[in-house]
């Protein structure tokens, strides 16, 4: 069994995208996607530090230290693409304008709780940023994330134990092993990689897991 790396799993959010959606990439693996959108898709990406319709990330020696995403990482503007006051970007945030906000997580629930801004860890100052306002803005927020800690301890969980970012605002998680959907009926396995059972991902997820009649084995490229 063989997780995916960090791009893979961006590879695959990235690809979930619905046509036309206006998305917002939050600080670490949804910053990824920008780089693996799909041609046959038309999204805006936009970032609360003022920027919408951005594309990848520049070639080395091509970077422009003015065009950068929210966590200071160098970007590339597509056509028609635009960057704007920092008002207005939480403007477009907090007037609804946002069909998903793609977010890491320290933590996500049993009932779409998300805790993204701190860990109580003194050495590791908070930083909240965007994220409240994505997590109750966004018309959908999917949270991406590795499935457990660097200690083998389940991310995925029935009650935070960090401080919340927003109480019910997750509706679908991705991890390195999985693609979990969040409704009132619990949490719903739609996607999960070659070789990993239903009992193996139960074993390190809180929660009940229940199985879709549709799920999907997870590809991605080697990226």
């Amino acid at each position: 069994m063989e997780k995916l790396s960090r791009r893979q799993l961006a590879w695959l959010a990235a690809n979930e995208i619905p046509d036309g959606a206006h998305v917002n990439l939050g600080i670490g693996i949804p910053t990824l996607c920008a780089d693996h959108m799909p041609s046959d898709k038309e999204v805006l990406l936009h970032s609360e530090n003022g920027v919408l319709g951005f594309g990848p990330r520049p070639e080395e020696g091509e970077e422009d230290l003015d065009l950068v995403n929210a966590g200071k990482q160098p970007i590339t503007m597509l056509k028609g693409g635009s960057y704007f006051v920092h008002s207005d970007a939480f403007a477009m945030i907090r007037g609804g304008h946002i069909d998903i906000a793609m977010l890491g997580a320290f933590e996500v629930s049993e009932n779409g709780d998300l805790a993204n801004w701190t860990t109580n860890n003194p050495t590791f100052p908070p930083g909240v940023g965007g994220a409240m306002d994505l997590a109750a803005g966004a018309k959908q927020v999917w949270a991406l994330t590795e499935h457990i800690t660097r200690d083998g301890k389940p991310k995925i969980v029935k009650n935070c134990s960090y401080p919340l970012t927003s109480s019910r605002c997750v509706k679908r998680i991705f991890t390195d092993l999985a693609i979990i959907d969040v409704s009132d009926a619990g949490l719903t396995v739609i996607g999960m990689i070659g070789g990993l059972s239903l009992e193996e991902l139960q074993a390190i997820t809180e929660p009940t897991l229940v199985l879709s009649s549709e799920c999907y084995k997870l590809e991605a490229p080697q990226i």
